[in-house]
């Protein structure tokens, strides 16, 4: 159970986006092309690291209860070329951070979970989002300590990225078949609801879409991210800032 270089090398760019990003300063001071690039880098990149994370921790916990194929299949290597699906997985997460800022889930590990009891399925499932979770949790209180007006340009984008953490946890906790919320959900139902509900497994993302763009939905989900946001210690400055430097192409 060992990182692969691979993954070595997307937390190494982090850094090195983290790195730029805390030598630019504030960001009413610095060199703008810099901080725009620092920042992008740092949020792109931790943002793969993220995602790494969550698939790591379904398949994980699947390990501990027993399903050792996760190891063959390079699941626990924290590669995401060994995602069923590496383009979708990907690109989809990123194309939603870039077009909105959206921490919209990826990333697809193929478990067998048949052997499991009702409550590790249940845990596997939710596996994920804890995963995202402590990352926000960490993000987010290292922020409220330690950050600055001083190093802006660091500290927006850290911000930005504990949003986009919990942004994905709400996202994934939602009992959407297809998502994680669902398959914590999915084995304390009705064997006929399960084959109900199988077929709109397939929608679930296109079933995100729609409630991100419905007007009243979009507000409840938006409202409840940022209250659990600012509960972690987020500060809405800071990923405004954040945001701006990421994404100098979008409008929010």
């Amino acid at each position: 159970m060992r990182p692969s270089p691979i993954f070595l090398v997307i937390l190494a760019i982090t850094g090195l986006g983290g790195a730029l990003a805390w030598a630019c300063g504030a960001a009413q001071a610095t060199n703008p092309p810099l901080a725009h690039a620092a920042v992008l880098i740092f949020v792109f990149a931790g943002w793969v690291v993220s995602l790494c994370l969550h698939e790591f921790g379904h398949a994980y916990t699947a390990w501990r209860f027993g399903d050792h194929e996760v190891a063959g299949r390079g699941y626990l290597t924290l590669n995401p070329l060994k995602y069923s699906n590496p383009m979708l997985s990907l690109g989809l997460p990123l194309l939603f951070v870039a077009l909105g800022g959206i921490g919209l889930p990826g990333g697809a590990v193929w478990l067998r979970t048949g052997s499991m009891t009702k409550w590790q399925r249940t845990v596997v499932s939710l596996a994920g989002p804890f995963a995202n979770l402590v990352l926000a949790v960490l993000l987010l209180g290292a922020g409220a300590v330690l950050a600055t007006p001083e190093r802006s340009v660091f500290w927006g984008g850290v911000a930005f990225l504990g949003l986009l953490q919990v942004m994905a946890v709400v996202l994934n906790v939602l009992p959407v078949p297809g998502l994680d919320g669902y398959g914590a959900l999915e084995p304390h139902l009705s064997p006929q609801t399960q084959r109900a509900l199988s077929g709109f497994k397939q929608w679930g993302v296109l079933l995100l879409v729609v409630v991100l763009l419905m007007s009243p939905l979009n507000q409840w989900f938006f409202g409840l991210v940022y209250r659990i946001f600012a509960l972690l210690g987020g500060s809405g400055a800071m990923a405004a800032v954040g945001f701006d430097l990421a994404l100098f192409w979008s409008l929010r």
